[in-house]
């Protein structure tokens, strides 16, 4: 391994050696997947923590050392012998969670709350966790398909939101770049081949555009260095997909980096002076100008954006930082603490001591937990004044009620009010950066079911869902009381599993919550006298096996699972991205145990594909029978007289399909329109798309993407 840009003491390559030494012998005649020896993991790993990420000597040894307690005969007692407590701990840490990816999805789930609780003691131990993810997707080609999409799905998933979080900007792109390759394989070939192509056009772009830059900060006194950063293939798929445009429309590909060689005490100045001298050359777009420098991101992330015109006609961005700028906005949280003055508190740590706090205290189900937690990881953060003039920083959106939670349970446990620059505001008001707040407080207030409707913040729900955990509890005795004299009168037995029938025929998750609704006279009893009662004992069966057909009115289209050969199995479309028999498709079996067909592209693909992959089965369409699915076209072109009835008399008469809903507008000579179709499967919908296509005036026809 080369020593990178900082050179090591001797004792610390001693150490580093030391470590190499024993992995060496530890993994001594195995092999990973790919056939090569296991030994070339953990070096390229160490490596990733060192070069990509930059790790400290400790942080090498432990990215040496990260498998062998996991995978070999040595103990965590032999690694604290050998180097210490510090390595001891970061390694336990690593082996706690090595088995994260069971199969059962909530043990998962907890697995990774273990993670996060660990990496709220030692950052390391994700720091290394993020190396070792980046090297396995590396070398991902040696699974079999099916596993390397399920392992591209986790990495998207998690991994990468997480290398977000903490500013490690590089580990996030390459991991959402590879995961790409495995689940969207087409997608990510065509637009690298078409980066690839365009290559030397922007380079050509860059050294036009850069050449009169250099000779004026030159003129200025600076010393920098320019380059050009190319938008990864994901973030240039996610543009593709969220504008619905093709790859030639994305016209942001290149960026343009200026790096100032300048010291600490003048870097925003000298950064400043650049910006005077790029826009006093180039027109800038003032709507875009984005000051990282002055309010650094949540991750630490600083620098200075602006848009401007090139010569081209083009509008191109160029982001100004110094040179400790970029290497936190590349290295992000590992490179912080190289800099990190004596007393200096960084936004992450804030995050990281808000996730301790939070997991430490938590009731909260660990899939749902999960699903929050990474909701929180692309947040944007707000900072929010305290009475005394305290700065605290909570998520964007948050409320009166997750500021209180965020001081101290017992003030938002006892919340009843707040003001916020002096005036009364409802709980529900979402702050905004710059706001000072008081909580109005009383020792009979106590949280509301409905806060759970508004709060943003882990922390405060959990918090809130705790008390109403007790309080369910509390009251669970005189509701099961009550709910024992109607079965009595009835005639059911008190047997566990009537109480879960009676549940789930009030959809309720669990017995606690049963009691709870039957105290507060939130149920209607007398739909127990329709139950089918046998000695005692309730015979409906309101749960069906894997296996089962769900009952629906009406014929059904016929699906099939690639993996368990079940023909014939009816199943549920999903709302979310309406799948039509030509789709590629996936099912999933939900909490009802009930299947739910989805599109392979729907926005819930990853978050079932990841943590909840032990209910998903591959999918395929088996037949297609005269049924009418309801799917939504797009169209746009010059207007002209007659348009309308054009295009709907070729839908109805001419191609005999039903029209749900036909929606357009014209402004300045241009028509928008959308109209909602029922078609039979995929082929049906492109032919009536190229039918549509030939009209004159029509310039795109398009399906509406309902996973967007």
């Amino acid at each position: 391994m080369k020593p990178g840009k900082t050179r090591l003491k001797t004792k610390d390559k001693e150490l580093i050696r030391k470590a190499f030494d024993v992995a060496l012998e530890a993994h001594r005649g195995m092999r990973r997947k790919s056939g090569e020896p296991y030994i070339f993991h953990p070096l390229e790993v160490a490596k990733i923590a060192k070069e990509d990420i930059g790790v400290g000597p400790t942080g090498i040894v432990c990215a040496l050392l990260h498998d062998v307690v996991e995978d070999t005969d040595i103990t965590l007692l032999d690694i604290e012998q050998l180097f210490g407590k510090k390595v001891a701990k970061v390694i336990d840490g690593l082996t706690k969670i090595s088995e994260l990816f069971h199969q059962n999805s909530n043990l998962q789930a907890e697995n990774f709350k273990k993670l996060l609780l660990t990496l709220s003691q030692d950052v390391r131990v994700i720091l290394i966790k993020l190396a070792d993810r980046l090297h396995n997707m590396r070398t991902l080609g040696s699974m079999p398909g099916e596993k390397a999409r399920k392992i591209a799905s986790e990495t998207l998933y998690l991994y990468a939101p997480v290398a977000h979080r903490l500013g490690i900007y590089n580990i996030k792109s390459e991991m959402e770049d590879l995961s790409l390759k495995y689940l969207e394989p087409e997608v990510y070939g065509e637009i690298r081949d078409k980066l690839q192509k365009s290559k030397a056009v922007r380079t050509r772009f860059l050294n036009r555009f850069s050449l009169p830059l250099k000779r004026e900060l030159k003129k200025a006194k600076l010393s920098f260095d320019i380059s050009g950063r190319t938008k990864s293939i994901f973030s240039i798929y996610e543009k593709m997909r969220r504008q619905n445009i093709p790859f030639e429309e994305v016209y942001d590909i290149l960026a343009v980096r200026i790096v100032l060689n300048a010291n600490r005490e003048n870097e925003k100045a000298d950064c400043w002076k650049a910006y005077s001298t790029v826009t006093d050359f180039y027109k800038p777009n003032p709507e875009r100008l984005r000051d990282w420098i002055t309010s650094p991101k949540a991750n630490g992330y600083e620098s200075l954006h602006i848009t401007v015109m090139s010569p081209t006609g083009k509008w191109v961005e160029v982001q100004i930082r110094s040179k400790r700028m970029d290497e936190i906005a590349e290295n992000g949280y590992a490179a912080h603490w190289k800099y990190k003055s004596e007393g200096e508190d960084h936004a992450v740590d804030q995050w990281i001591e808000r996730i301790r706090e939070t997991l430490e205290n938590s009731d909260t189900h660990s899939e749902d937990f999960i699903d929050e937690f990474r909701l929180s990881l692309y947040e944007k953060e707000i900072m929010i004044f305290s009475p005394k003039g305290d700065m605290i920083s909570l998520p964007s959106q948050s409320t009166p009620v997750d500021f209180a939670y965020e001081i101290h349970s017992q003030l938002g446990d006892q919340t009843i009010g707040a003001k916020v620059n002096g005036k009364l505001v409802p709980l529900s008001y979402h702050l905004q950066t710059g706001d000072q707040i008081e909580i109005i407080k009383s020792s009979k207030g106590k949280p509301s079911e409905d806060w759970l409707k508004f709060v943003k913040t882990a922390k405060a729900k959990s918090k809130i869902k705790s008390h109403l955990k007790t309080e369910k509890k509390k009251f669970a005795g005189l509701g099961r009381t009550i709910l024992r004299r109607k079965m009595r009168e009835l005639g059911i037995k008190f047997e566990q599993d009537n109480y879960y029938r009676i549940a789930y025929l009030f959809n309720l998750p669990t017995l606690d919550d049963l009691f709870y609704q039957v105290k507060n006279e939130g149920l209607d009893l007398n739909q127990l006298n329709k139950l089918k009662i046998e000695k005692g004992l309730i015979k409906n069966n309101f749960r069906k096996t894997k296996n089962a057909i769900i009952t629906e009115v009406g014929g059904r289209a016929q699906i099939a699972s690639k993996s368990e050969n079940i023909e014939g199995v009816e199943y549920n479309l999903a709302n979310c991205c309406n799948p039509i028999p030509g789709d590629k498709v996936f099912g999933f079996m939900n909490r009802n145990n009930l299947f739910d067909i989805h599109r392979s592209n729907c926005p819930k693909a990853l978050e079932l594909r990841s943590h909840k992959h032990y209910r998903v089965i591959e999918a395929k369409w088996t037949s297609e029978h005269s049924l009418a699915f309801l799917v939504g076209v797009k169209l746009s072109g010059i207007d002209q007289l007659g348009m309308v009835n054009e295009l709907t008399n070729i839908i109805s008469q001419d191609m005999d399909i039903n029209m749900r809903e036909v929606h357009f507008e014209s402004v300045d000579g241009v028509f928008q329109g959308e109209i909602r179709v029922y078609v039979t499967n995929r082929q049906h919908l492109n032919d009536l798309m190229r039918v549509l296509n030939k009209v004159k005036g029509v310039e795109k026809v398009e399906r509406i993407d309902d996973t967007k």
